[in-house]
């Protein structure tokens, strides 16, 4: 989580939320950053990102298998259905989102018995550290126009 924390600190303009892809051995296979406002992209959140760029790296095509999505917040529908189709075996999160967390909060996507694939879930993870970016990142600016 130490390092999703460093890569969200680069976020810019973004939401600060860092994400990272690990493989079963403990190797960064991807890290990325939101991204939205620097591409004007609407799907360039941190995870959507690392998650495709370990999928180059990976060697099973688009399948992660074995692998870990780390992110410091807890993902949205979007970036929870997207680890669920990229079949990581384990998504672990810092700072739960009450407003439109689908790990646990809001949703839980990734548990949802009636899909083929659920990974492991551990929530929570430095949490006041990961919660503390948002909270920093909040204050005069319009958060309707710009959940996570």
């Amino acid at each position: 989580m130490g390092r999703a924390l460093e890569i969200a600190r680069t976020s810019g303009d973004d939401v600060p939320v860092g994400a990272l892809v690990i493989d079963a051995d403990g190797r960064e296979l991807a890290a990325a950053a939101n991204a939205r406002e620097a591409t004007g992209d609407p799907t360039a959140h941190a995870e959507i990102l690392a998650l495709r760029e370990a999928a180059t790296h990976h060697g099973d095509g688009w399948r992660l298998g074995g692998c870990t999505l780390v992110v410091t917040l807890e993902p949205c529908t979007m970036c929870a259905g997207a680890a669920v189709l990229a079949r990581v075996d384990k998504v672990v999160f810092g700072a739960w989102e009450p407003r439109t967390g689908a790990v646990g909060s809001l949703w839980d996507v990734v548990r949802d018995r009636r899909l083929n694939h659920r990974p492991e879930v551990v929530g929570g993870v430095r949490e006041a550290e990961c919660a503390a970016l948002m909270i920093d990142f909040w204050p005069g600016r319009d958060r309707e126009q710009s959940v996570p």
